[in-house]
């Protein structure tokens, strides 16, 4: 359960929406915002999933179910949010997937089509609910979280780390038309130790992490708290359309 003793309330009064919020990155993500003081809506594809989560965070969280990437899981998200705390001030675009491996010259379209509809397109459908829920009127932070991947080829997840770039270039245009009211930004993880990630590292964790001039690999807090402070106008108010690099030192090495 989340420890709120000593926290700060800088986020009080305020409700996010954090999408793929059940595990790894998100599941960090919704417990930063709850310890800021904010009351949390997280979303999965997984009931079970999202209830544990739930359960294990404590505080002002709702659960919703649904895949990103259907219009009317994300409007139910979104309509439930703002029916369950009055407010949606806060929007993290976590949920993504990477259903292609390998050569891209060669990847099925489908499956290409199915990693951008969920990370780029389900991130700009959110944006677009939330905006018309209420943020066009009072204001926001959203914060789009991108990849590593999105900033250099990758030579093997080609799919994923293309719609990552699309989804930094979604949010400078966001950031642009939606100022001065909304803040939109986005972080760009290197290898994090999740769930999600297992394959990139499962093999040889010692071995990816040494790749690193910080010699590990990321942790789902460290990129959570960057979300923090990326949707607290105390701390970042003057900050928007930018993109935080957490990626151990790798592209300023070169490595």
């Amino acid at each position: 359960m989340t420890d709120v003793t000593g926290a700060g309330a800088e986020l009080a009064g305020r409700a996010a929406l954090v999408t793929g919020g059940s595990r790894g990155i998100g599941y960090a993500i919704a417990e930063e915002l709850l310890r800021r003081g904010a009351a949390v809506t997280i979303t999965g594809r997984k009931e079970p999933e999202l209830a544990a989560a739930a359960a294990a965070l404590g505080g002002r969280v709702l659960t919703v179910a649904g895949n990103a990437g259907d219009p009317d899981s994300r409007a139910e998200a979104v309509e439930r949010t703002v029916a369950e705390f009055g407010d949606l001030s806060i929007l993290v675009n976590n949920a993504g997937i990477n259903p292609q491996f390998g050569s891209l010259i060669d990847a099925d379209l489908a499956a290409v089509t199915r990693t951008f509809d969920v990370n780029v397109v389900a991130a700009l459908g959110f944006a677009q609910l939330a905006y018309r829920a209420g943020m066009a009127e009072s204001g926001g932070a959203i914060v789009n979280v991108a990849s590593m991947a999105g900033l250099r080829a990758t030579g093997a997840i080609g799919a994923y780390a293309a719609s990552k770039a699309a989804l930094i270039m979604l949010t400078q245009e966001l950031a642009g038309q939606l100022a001065p009211a909304i803040r939109v930004n986005a972080v760009a993880p290197a290898v994090v130790r999740t769930r999600f990630a297992e394959a990139l590292y499962a093999h040889d964790e010692e071995g990816v992490a040494k790749r690193y001039p910080m010699q590990r690999l990321g942790r789902p807090e460290g990129v959570a708290r960057a979300v923090g402070f990326l949707v607290s106008d105390a701390e970042s108010g003057w900050i928007t359309g930018e993109t935080i690099r957490l990626d151990g030192g790798a592209l300023a090495s070169g490595r």
